[in-house]
């Protein structure tokens, strides 16, 4: 339906681009590889892209996937689609073809944006879902070659309906259409990563960006002027898409990194040139950084310095706080279903209170409860539950799911944490991840946070074999820090002797090059279990 409120008077990401390139047009949007986009060009860029998806009868509530690597044309086509009020489904593109075809079938998808790169996965996956006609396909940015799409099937053979993004946005003469967006309507379908299983699909909308934004702006003290922020985790997860909020509402510039496997000496290169002064990474992608030899003279532009995603270790957090001196490291912890922050730990506490993701934040209610919901002490263990303005709206045509994650109306997290008398929260484990062995509770993150510290262990992680007598027994998968010199479990259960309790020690190692990881950097443990947990 057309739009009855004043132009630029919205609270969503469209509006907040629009509301710039007025106020502020030749200020710069985004950076990517040494070239700018101003907020006028943003702007210019996403009604031609929101007309040309109208044009090719993209409609209210329509979804349309964006299989891409980072590039601008992932912001545009977001915003586009939400601009005629479809919804925005970002496709991991580390996705086998049957994955991608799954997520596409489930969300049903009528046009895929993609790039050049991943045309032919995005070919096949079309193919390949089962939908009553493939999605249309619209290709952009150069491939692998440097060749820029053009002809009439940029996607190549079997690729129905494909054309050039660019040329799609040149041929467009009409004007953007103007749709009224709710704050209640869904902007994106973010895709778990499915390390338990089939991904669900959790509908955020633009009521739970906008908070998502307020919580950023918080933690990350987004205050000051001159902020420019360095985007190189993937846009298709929520830790690289969730960092477009604050800036677009802000008005601050992001350096969008191109997807390649993580580079130290690249990430500071970039940090150096452009004057990075917020850098959010995951913890894997920490600890690469930290051990470059001139990781601290290279990053003095950093003002705030912030991890997530995944678990950290406290033998990390303090390499970060001695690599980092001048920065405010700040953690942050959540989920995709939750926008994602839902705690914090806010630099002043960081030493203090290492290896803690700091207390919730205050846009949402939480609660640490047993199974039967009721709450539990300071320094017990129990699952911790959230309600508030970010919780996702419930997960995509599954009701089945969603009642289960909202049973006794809170939001089941599914992660395991205490409480200190001060209220600051540890993360203990996975609830899914927990060992039972003996009928004793082994939390897989405290025995991995104790064994990460030997000297030489690079990488770890602790999971549950099947054991006879037991029912279960940990098993550590270790990355040595040098191949030609792992260590044996003697090793590890001589240097937590001291430090964990004889039922909590591993039973069994398994040395291995590296661990799985999804693109978020969570250990895959369904697969260690699946190869190693008939270990005795």
């Amino acid at each position: 339906m057309p739009s009855s409120r004043l132009p630029y008077s919205g609270a969503h990401w469209v509006d907040h681009v629009a509301r710039h390139a007025y106020a502020m047009p030749d200020s710069v949007a985004f950076r990517f590889e040494g070239e700018s986009i101003t907020w006028a060009g943003l702007h210019e860029r996403v009604g031609r892209a929101a007309a040309a998806f109208a044009g090719l009868g993209v409609r209210p509530g329509d979804r349309v996937a964006l299989l891409m690597t980072n590039r601008p044309e992932f912001v545009e086509a977001t915003l586009a689609a939400n601009a005629v009020g479809a919804i925005a489904v970002p496709v991991n593109f580390r996705l086998t073809t049957a994955e991608a075809a799954y997520i596409l079938g489930d969300c049903g998808a009528t046009l895929i944006v993609t790039d050049a790169l991943l045309a032919p996965l995005a070919a096949a996956a079309a193919t390949a879902a089962p939908l009553p006609q493939p999605p249309r396909i619209i290709v952009t940015g150069p491939d692998a070659a440097g060749r820029a799409p053009a002809g009439p099937d940029p996607a190549g053979p079997g690729a129905a309906g494909a054309e050039s993004y660019q040329a799609l946005l040149d041929s467009v003469t009409s004007a953007m259409p103007e749709v009224e967006i709710d704050e209640r309507d869904v902007a994106l379908i973010m895709y778990t990563s499915g390390t338990t299983g089939r991904p669900k699909g959790a509908m955020l909308t633009h009521l739970n960006l906008l908070m998502q934004a307020v919580t950023t702006i918080r933690t990350a003290r987004l205050f000051g002027e001159g902020n420019v922020s360095l985007l190189n985790v993937p846009l298709f997860h929520i830790a690289g898409i969730g960092n477009l909020p604050p800036t677009l509402m802000l008005g601050s510039t992001v350096v969008i990194m191109p997807s390649a496997p993580f580079d130290a000496g690249t990430t500071l290169d970039v940090i150096e040139a452009e004057g990075v002064t917020s850098l959010f990474l995951v913890p894997a992608q920490w600890q690469v950084l930290c051990a470059h030899p001139d990781v601290v003279r290279r990053t003095r532009s950093l003002r705030t310095i912030s991890w997530g995603a995944a678990p950290a270790t406290v033998t990390l957090l303090e390499t970060m706080a001695a690599k980092f001196p001048g920065a405010e490291i700040v953690s942050v912890f959540g989920q995709t279903e939750m926008s994602p922050v839902t705690t914090s730990l806010p630099g002043g506490d960081a030493i203090r209170k290492i290896g803690s993701v700091g207390k919730p934040i205050p846009t949402i209610a939480a609660r640490i409860v047993d199974d039967e919901m009721n709450d539990v002490p300071p320094g017990a263990v129990g699952e911790i539950i959230y309600r508030g303005p970010t919780l996702m709206a419930g997960y995509w045509q599954d009701q089945a799911a969603t009642a289960e994650a909202f049973r006794g109306g809170w939001f089941h997290s599914g992660d395991l944490v205490r409480a200190d008398d001060e209220g600051f929260l540890y993360v203990v484990d996975r609830k899914k991840d927990m060992i039972i062995s003996g009928g004793e509770n082994i939390y897989c993150a405290e025995v991995e946070n104790v064994l990460a510290g030997h000297p030489a262990v690079a990488d770890i992680a602790v999971i549950g074999a099947r054991h006879e007598r037991w029912g279960e027994t940990p098993i550590a998968v270790v990355v040595p820090a040098d191949p030609a010199a792992p260590p044996s479990l003697e090793d590890l259960t001589s240097w937590s002797r001291d430090k964990l309790s004889s039922y909590k020690k591993p039973t069994s190692i398994v040395v291995v090059g590296q661990l799985p990881r999804n693109a978020s950097g969570k250990v895959l443990k369904h697969e260690l279990r699946a190869k190693y947990g008939t270990l005795r």
